[in-house]
């Protein structure tokens, strides 16, 4: 008699769970379309607000959407807030990482920027995004060795990426190996004919 009271306390509580998930399914299902639809009209603040109903501070679905939201509403700060909780909760999805990018961006965090970028080819060493953007953030500070490795890689995957390329063809030419700066020049001439930055660069190795 004993254990038939216990299970059916214990059927009484897993009972109780259940509904209880289910109910907090069926809200955040019902949040997440309202919010949906108050940034669909531009109205951001009303769709954080739409969530905030429902935030859970463990949940990386509605951490890395208040996120973007934030970000849409300009509100930098708070927006790498919720991004950051997100990577907390899922330090091996890039998505939230390169959602991050952005406010940080907004803000000139390039430090920060650049931090992101390396942990994304930590997870995903192919990652195209990640390769050209931190090779663009070496080429600006002039650190053409590192920037060429990552142009390179990409053209290793994608032999007729032209922005790739284009930037390839630039920091070779900064490293002062014309000749294939050269080749990579009329190589994005191929991509794309008469390319005004291909032709500017073929006129300074005259």
């Amino acid at each position: 008699m004993e254990n038939l009271k216990k299970m059916a306390l214990l059927a009484g509580f897993v009972l109780m769970i259940t509904c209880a998930n289910a109910q907090y399914t069926t809200a955040t299902q019902a949040a997440f379309s309202k919010s949906y639809e108050s940034e669909q009209a531009g109205n951001y603040t009303t769709a954080i607000n739409d969530l905030k109903s429902v935030y859970n501070k463990d949940s990386y679905t509605v951490n890395i959407r208040m996120g973007w939201l934030y970000y849409l509403a300009k509100q930098y700060t708070e927006s790498i807030r919720y991004y950051d909780i997100a990577i907390v909760l899922k330090p091996y999805a890039i998505e939230a990482r390169f959602g991050c990018v952005k406010p940080l961006s907004a803000v000139e965090s390039w430090e920060k920027v650049k931090e992101h970028y390396i942990e994304i080819l930590k997870i995903d060493t192919q990652n195209t995004v990640a390769n050209y953007w931190l090779g663009v953030i070496y080429y600006n500070r002039k650190n053409y060795g590192n920037a060429a490795n990552l142009f390179g890689k990409i053209i290793n995957l994608y032999p007729l990426d032209y922005d790739s390329i284009i930037m390839l063809a630039w920091t070779k030419l900064n490293l002062g190996k014309s000749p294939d700066a050269k080749v990579l020049f009329y190589q994005a001439l191929v991509i794309r004919p008469n390319d005004s930055s291909a032709l500017a660069g073929l006129k300074q190795l005259k």
